[in-house]
């Protein structure tokens, strides 16, 4: 799976998903991106994957500060599930900026990947297990974030390409 955007037959648009589906479908996109990663055996088609999969945490790690984590840190009056999210979004973004600069030149450069993974399968699970039944709980109005989100997305994905 790539993160890019789904291909949809010219004039049709694909459904509206809540904000909390479109989030969880990013962490599965990005898992099985992870995934490939452990088959992949070539230096070139090791940066390719990597580079997918760094656009896509950037995009969603985008779309969670700019949109979604404001409406739950007010909704929730929130002091620590969301500061404490944002500060994992940081530490993914320093493991990126290592591996955009890298090459896949042997260990060093798995061993990279490897730490990004558990540190992003580790926040997905503290955002899944805390963050999002907790948000649901509140009357916050997730089309609405999911429709808003879905945008910037599409025009993160469209500036990246």
């Amino acid at each position: 799976m790539t993160a890019t955007k789904s291909v949809v037959p010219d004039g049709a648009k694909a459904a509206p998903k809540d904000a909390i589906t479109l989030l969880r479908a990013d962490h599965e996109d990005v898992n099985r991106m992870f995934a490939a990663y452990a088959h992949t055996h070539t230096g070139p088609a090791k940066k390719a994957l990597v580079a997918e999969i760094c656009k896509a945490l950037t995009v969603h790690a985008q779309i969670e500060e700019e949109i979604f984590y404001p409406e739950v840190q007010t909704a929730l009056k929130d002091k620590l599930l969301v500061p404490d999210a944002a500060v994992e979004h940081a530490g993914v973004k320093v493991l990126i900026a290592q591996l955009e600069s890298a090459e896949p030149d042997g260990k060093t450069y798995d061993a990279q990947v490897q730490v990004l993974s558990e540190q992003v399968r580790r926040h997905v699970k503290e955002e899944q297990n805390e963050i999002f039944p907790q948000a649901r709980s509140w009357s916050l109005d997730m089309m609405d974030l999911g429709t808003r989100m879905s945008a910037r997305k599409e025009d993160l994905l469209d500036q990246a390409a």
